[in-house]
């Protein structure tokens, strides 16, 4: 008996080392496999990130022509079309290689035409080069607002393309491609200055060297407000747009996990902030509830929380995006009185705010609260004016950068092909001598407005 007790203990042993054996060489494999979900998680969230992204054109739409005159409906909607088409084709030809390609300077990519740099690698590399592409479609499409219903659409192709192959990308590179703002370690979550303060410069740019519309001033220099005619449409796009950020912000995580449910309650945080306080604000100077500001609010609450959305805590967020509602009722108000006609708001909204958001990186940057790298903790939290000082340094090269660059090209082209239409043509609307056709046919009512 005793022996066979030894002969069943030493068996014991023997499955249980060969038990160990197995469960050793099954480990790797097992790693393997959660490896290869949560790479599949990340991809499948990029993708449905960047479709959010993608229905942001849709809001931009029925922003600009809701806050527009309704003679100039179709141009708007072909001008939101076609720069998201020419933004794809030309961000492959030569934007992405400039902003993700290789470089020793860290100011432009040299390497990777036509699509080469996300192409030649893994599965991945095909829907970050998707989800970068809607990035700067939305970039172009900023300026659209700011110059409406006065602008040729033939120029307005060129300069779209333009921003697509070379302002945008470029500018892009500093921060997200490994440029020399990366290296100082300036913050830029999803693009507060990236995308939008970039496209709000180009907005201002364009916008002065247009001029204003017919009138917009009166023979005092006194602004005259000139309605969209269609608060609805307005007010459905910003919904839109609002939806769209949460593929916005929490896409640029480029991660499936548990972060992309913090960025998404933070921005949405900064939305509301941004639109209570602006129209209190409105409510306060203009004696109503203005709808129009109030949405704007929502949108400029939403562009300053996308530069910090994955660094400070909710309550960063509601300052952020409650700052942010009150500048830009006043940036409003301040753009009109300096005769710098912008029908939508598209400097208040993406500049102003654009460059409140990335400030506040250095201010409201909690890293140590949340428990992640305190590389970008802000003043506020014991950081240091180091943080804050880059930021502004990155603030004022983006800046310089899109001012210069979007004032050499509208002036090109107004010495060139021609930036404006004629009086006549933006008094009868661009929809009829632009494209031939009207949004609201037998329903339009045109006015010498």
């Amino acid at each position: 008996m005793k022996k066979l007790l030894t002969f069943f203990a030493a068996c014991g042993v023997m499955s249980a080392a060969i038990a160990a054996e197995e469960n050793s060489a099954a480990a790797p494999a097992t790693m393997e496999a959660v490896e290869a979900v949560q790479i599949n998680l990340n991809v499948v969230w990029t993708l449905i990130a960047g479709i959010l992204v993608f229905v942001m054109q849709a809001g931009f739409a029925l922003v600009e022509a809701g806050l527009t005159r309704a003679k100039n409906t179709s141009n708007i909607m072909m001008k939101n079309v076609m720069d998201f088409v020419i933004g794809s084709v030309c961000f492959w030809i030569i934007g992405s290689a400039f902003m993700f390609g290789a470089t020793k300077a860290g100011f432009i990519g040299t390497d990777g035409f036509f699509m080469d740099i996300f192409t030649s690698g893994d599965d991945w590399n095909w829907t970050y080069m998707f989800f970068q592409t809607m990035f700067c479609a939305t970039a172009a499409t900023i300026v659209s607002g700011a110059m409406a219903e006065r602008t040729q659409f033939r120029s307005y192709l060129i300069y779209s393309a333009v921003i697509s192959l070379f302002i945008y990308p470029i500018a892009g590179k500093w921060a997200w491609g490994g440029g020399w703002l990366a290296d100082l370690n300036f913050h830029d979550f999803a693009g507060s200055t990236v995308v939008h303060s970039v496209g709000g410069w180009l907005a201002l740019t364009g916008a002065i060297v247009l001029g204003p519309r017919i009138g917009k001033y009166g023979p005092d220099g006194k602004p005259r407000a000139i309605p969209g005619h269609n608060i609805a449409f307005a007010a459905i796009g910003v919904l839109v747009l609002w939806i769209g950020w949460f593929g916005f912000n929490p896409g640029s995580t480029v991660a499936g996990n548990g972060d992309i449910g913090r960025v998404a309650l933070v921005t949405n945080f900064g939305a509301v902030a941004g639109t209570l306080t602006a129209m209190f604000t409105a409510w306060l100077i203009l004696k109503k509830p203005d709808a129009s500001m109030t949405l704007n609010g929502a949108l400029a609450g939403l562009v300053a929380i996308t530069a910090p959305c994955d660094i400070v805590t909710p309550v960063g967020a509601l300052i952020i995006g409650a700052v942010a509602g009150v500048l830009v009722v006043l940036s409003v108000l301040a753009v009109d009185r300096i005769k710098v006609d912008d029908p939508v708001g598209a400097v208040s909204v993406h500049l102003v705010n654009g460059v409140w958001g990335t400030l506040a990186c250095g201010l409201f940057g909690a890293e140590g609260v949340l428990k992640i790298a305190d590389a970008n903790t802000g003043l506020f939290y014991g950081g240091g004016f180091h943080t804050t000082g880059v930021q502004i340094l990155g603030i004022a090269a983006y800046g310089a950068w899109a001012f210069i660059l979007g004032m050499i090209t509208f002036v090109i082209l107004k010495k060139t092909t021609g930036l404006r239409v004629s009086a006549e043509e933006e008094l009868k609307g661009l929809d009829i001598t632009e494209h031939g056709n009207d949004a609201y046919a037998g329903f339009q009512i045109f006015t010498n407005e």
